[in-house]
This record gives structure tokens, sequence and C-alpha cells, in this order.
């Protein structure tokens, strides 16, 4: 979201030039051709307007609907941008960018109150993004996109907000108008990218990217972004290639490092540990603000050297990485347990049966939860080679409806989450249960009558998923805590587990979601089917037979070959599906016993019955 913080300082350039006020005749001239339906003559009037006076910006934008309306479109895209352009140098919107910026939002509010300009409206926008109303901040952009459909920045904008809000076909709508303003610019082509990265179609990311790469190579950035694509491609060889692009032109970008280092398959080489080594020593003098390289080195460096053997050094560069890390995120270890323990209290078996039927009916999801590192890809790529099963990825919808239903308790309107669930009626379970069926649709890709969200954080949310969509499966991923944990604290992830940077933080989550999930095992017995990852690497023609008859799939031999699935995986297992199944990981922990003890304390109990 910072292009929409950097979008004042790329339009309010500080020109101490009061608003142009339009001189009458030839701006009551203008309107007054509107008014009578001569467009062609108020574009002219409009024009030799600006030509004396191209500050005044509501001309611009008159002028851009005017254009518009003769279907001259690429003019009127220009004329909002110099309408734009022109705002610049409004000592209002520049004052009120100021105080926004300097966190007065009430400041910016009063300066904007009597405006209802283009680029006042975007601006009202982002205050009220920054003050954290989503819908207003949608709705503010959205208006000021359709008063001046040229404004790119503003579009740019909306386009994020809509990303955040996970309305990814209408973002893609205006990634695809943006990509083609007359303003050529490649961030435009980048945005549209990452519309594309989230809709899944990793093929048509990879196409822009290597468009930009061969108009000009030297973007390290741009390479990350492809090596990212051609990996989720299973494009393995040319992944590497590219994440090696971007360390020989950026040779401290530590992400792109990262990158490289969590390709399972692949081993950094001693001249890759050097060469990281004096990229963390050259960063040394501006850690501070090189926080992100500095901790993606950290973690690839324990990589490397854990391949290499050398488990205590490993270890120290995993937790130089992982303290790094923990102090630029937010987890309350005990906010998660009262949560988890407000959920475990509620869904029980009384409470469950008092509810009756309801939620919707659709059998279509297959949820795998569990925490990550748990073997939920492998589940999912065995799933997803059957005929009847689609994969897609880990869907953030039922989170969203989660956190929607829990802000409903935080806004006061409950006092608790027991009090909130029992108003659910059974109209809100159905209404609640298509909407998560709805938002999910633009991720299926195929006809296949089933779908995996893989989303493991859903483990919080089994209850609801009960509620809601009582025909939906559930599976539990589940592996040794010790394995687990200690393979979630030496993974870097894109977003999210925030609990997964600290082995004590990581403890207390597995003892959250071993306890929840044993109370919803006693309160629906046999909802939830568990996997256990030792078990399916023992056995995996009879582990694969017994998950698909719980899911009353028949078997299929191509669930067995699961490796030779050519779908798209974005997870940080994604090479490892692609190969056969192999054991040498499942005990790959206890290298590390002498320094886990923090883990193994905090897992108290969890860590006796976790395979129940």
């Amino acid at each position: 979201m910072l292009q929409g913080r950097k979008e004042i300082g790329q339009t309010m350039n500080p020109v101490s030039t009061a608003a142009a006020r339009p001189p009458l005749p030839p701006w009551a001239s203008a309107h007054a051709a509107i008014a009578a339906g001569d467009t062609a003559r108020a574009i002219a009037l409009l024009q030799s307007l600006l030509r004396q006076q191209p500050a005044l910006a509501a001309g611009w934008f008159l002028l851009a609907a005017q254009l518009r309306k003769a279907g001259q479109d690429q003019d009127a895209w220009r004329a909002d941008l110099s309408g734009v352009h022109a705002s610049s140098r409004d000592r209002t919107l520049l004052e009120a960018a100021m105080a926004m910026h300097a966190g007065d939002l009430d400041a910016a509010d009063a300066r904007l109150a009597a405006r209802d300009d283009p680029p006042a409206i975007r601006m009202v926008g982002e205050v009220q993004w920054r003050r954290g109303d989503m819908s207003a901040a949608l709705a503010l952009v959205e208006r000021a996109v359709a008063l001046a459909p040229g404004f790119d920045l503003a579009r740019d904008f909306l386009i994020r907000l809509l990303l955040q809000n996970n309305r990814l076909t209408e973002a893609l709508d205006h990634a695809d108008i943006l990509a083609a303003s007359p303003m050529k610019h490649p961030g435009y082509d980048l945005i549209r990218a990452s519309v594309l990265v989230r809709l899944g179609d990793q093929d048509g990311a990879r196409a822009i990217y290597e468009h930009l790469l061969a108009i000009k190579p030297d973007q390290p950035q741009v390479w990350q972004n492809l090596g990212h694509a051609l990996k989720t491609l299973g494009r393995q060889d040319d992944a590497v290639h590219a994440y090696r692009q971007a360390v020989a032109h950026q040779p401290a970008m530590g992400e792109a490092w990262w990158s490289l280092a969590n390709l399972k398959t692949v081993k950094l080489d001693a001249a890759d540990i050097a060469t990281m080594a004096r990229a963390l020593a050259t960063l040394a003098p501006d850690a501070a603000t090189r926080q992100e390289d500095v901790f993606h080195l950290h973690f690839s460096l324990g990589k490397a050297l854990e391949d290499a053997g050398e488990d205590e050094a490993a270890f120290s560069h995993y937790d130089q990485g992982n303290r790094l890390r923990r102090t630029m995120i937010r987890h309350d270890a005990a906010e998660l347990s009262a949560e988890v323990a407000a959920a475990r209290d509620t869904f029980t078996s009384a409470f469950i049966a008092a509810q009756g039927t309801g939620g919707c009916p659709a059998p279509d999801p297959i949820f795998i939860v569990g925490l990550p590192r748990a073997g939920s890809t492998l589940v999912e790529q065995i799933l997803s080679s059957h005929s009847r099963v689609e994969g897609t990825m880990e869907l953030p919808e039922m989170m969203m409806i989660a956190g929607r239903l829990q802000s409903r308790i935080d806004d006061g309107e409950f006092p608790d989450f027991a009090t909130m669930i029992a108003s659910l009626t059974p109209a809100d379970r159905l209404r609640l249960g298509e909407e998560y069926i709805d938002r999910t649709r633009v991720h299926r890709q195929t006809a296949r009558p089933y779908f995996i969200d893989k989303m493991p954080n859903n483990w919080q949310h089994v209850g609801l998923i009960q509620l809601i969509l009582p025909n939906a499966r559930i599976i539990d991923a589940r592996r040794h805590p010790m394995a687990c944990g200690y393979s979630a604290w030496k993974q870097h992830f894109a977003r999210g587990q925030a609990f997964s940077y600290d082995l004590t933080d990581i403890g207390l989550y597995y003892r959250d979601y071993f306890a929840l999930m044993a109370a919803f095992d006693a309160a629906a017995p046999g909802r939830v089917h568990r996997v256990l990852y030792e078990q399916m690497v023992a056995d995996t023609p009879g582990e694969v037979a017994r998950l698909l008859a719980h899911l009353n799939l028949p078997f299929e031999d191509a669930c067995l070959a699961f490796w030779t699935n050519k779908r798209a995986v974005r997870t940080a297992s994604s090479e490892q599906v692609r190969q056969p199944i192999f054991t040498d990981g499942v005990d790959h922990w206890q290298r590390f016993i002498p320094w886990l003890g923090p883990l193994e304390q905090a897992l108290g109990p969890a860590l006796l019955d976790w395979d129940r």
C-alpha cells in the first residue's frame, strides 16, 4: 500500500500558487454549450480556456468528461492527467496532504471538507483508509475514479484497496484499464501481474515479468517476481536462474537469497555462503533500515549451513533471523489462547446439537487445517490429483468471515464469543456459508465438484465451518510437534504465521491447536479426519485409501503418483511435492535437540499424545 502514500508526493508539488479561478465569460460559455448538448463547442471553448489557464484543474476534468462524450477516450485520459497535475499546485490539497502525512487526520479532513473534486475525494479516501475505515475508503476512491477515469494514481490506489479486500475480479478489471494508460509505466504492469498471481494465473504474471525484463534486464525485483511465478509453475531450473539473476544484480537482496534457499531441493554451496556473509557485512551500517534483507540473509545462511551439516552455525543464523523478525511483528500468545478457549468452550456437543440443521448445504469445500510445515501441501497434492477434486490455494475467505464476526465483539455489539455465535440465526448461517462459496468461486478453474481450501489457520474456525458449511469436509494434517515446530521456526513465511518466530510461541500455539481439535473431536466425533505425516510417509497407499474413503471418493492411482501433477503450488513445499515421498525429513529435527528446549517445554502435554 506504499503506492497510496507515495502518490501524494507525486501529485502535490509544493508550488505556492492559489487554486486558479476560471474567468467567468469563457467558463460560463462552456457550461452553456454543455447544457445545450453542444459537445463540440464545449470542447473548443474549454481547450481555448485551458491554453490561457493551464492551472485550472476543474477545467481539465470538465474537458475530459466532454471528450469522453465525443468518443475521444485517449484525449480524455490525458485531460484527466492534466487535471491531476494542475491540482498539484493547489495549496489546500498540499496542506491537507502535509497534515495527513503528519498523522493529523482530523486537520486533513477539515481542509478537504468543502471539496468535491477527484484529487480531494481520493485524498479523503486515503484519510479514511488510514483510519481503518475500509468501506468508506473504497467508496471514496471508487468515486474519484468514476469522476476522472484517467486519474491513474487513484486507480492504482483503488486496485490495492480491492486486493486488501480480496475483491480480485474487480481489481483485475481496473488493472486491465490501468495497463492501457497513455502514460506508460512499468509499475502498472507489475500491479496487474500481482493481481494475476492472487487469482492463480501464474502464467499470465510470468509473461508480464518476462516482457519487462526483455525491455530492461537489470531489474532484480522483477527477476525475483519471475522466479516466484516459475517456482509455482514447477519450472524449478528456470526459477533458480531467475533468482540467481536477482542476486547477481543486487547481491544483498535477502529475499532473493531466501527464495533460492527455500527451494527445498536446492543446496547453496560454499561460494554462496561466502557471498551471503559478505552481503550481511555490507548491510551492517544500514541494518536498522535494511531489516528485511538482514533477516532473510540469516534464514538463507541457516538453510545453507544446515545442508552443509554445520548444525550449530545453522541454528545460530536461524536464531538471529527469528529474533529480528519477531521484533517486527505482533503476536500475543495469551490473546490467542483466550480466543481459542472461547471457541473450545462454545462448540460443545450440546451446543452443536441445539443448532439443528442450517448453513449452506454445498458439499464442495475440503478444508485442510493444521500447522504450517505439517504435511498439508502433500495432502493437498494427493487429493488434487483425483479427478473430482480441484486444488486452489490457501484461501483467506473463512478467516475474513471469522474476523468480521469477531469485530462485532470487539466493537461492543456482543459481550463475548459464545453470545455472538449463539445469535446467528439459520438465515445468518445460510448467508455466511453462501458468501464463502460465492467468494471462493473466483479461485476455481475447473468443473470438478470439490475444491480444497488449504489455509492451515482455519483450525481456529472448525466450529464456524460446522455451523455455516455443515457438509464441507475437514482434514487435519498433523505432524510430530517437535518436527513441526522446528520446521516452522526455520521457515520464513511470506505472510501470516506470526507465532512462528519464537520457539516458545510455537509450542504454545501447538498446544492451543491440539486442545481445540481434541475438544472438537469430542463434540463432533468423526467430523474431522486426521492425517499423520509420519504414517503417510510410512504407508502411503494405506493412508491415501483411508483418506479417500473418508471423503467418499473412489480410489484413483493418480493419487499415488501425485508428484506428476503439474498444477501450480504456492507453498514452501512446492518442490518437495513434485517428487515421490522420501523419509529423510521425518526425524531431521533430532539433530537440533540440544537447542530446542524452549519448544519442548512450551509444548507440555501436547508432546505426549499429539497423535491420538
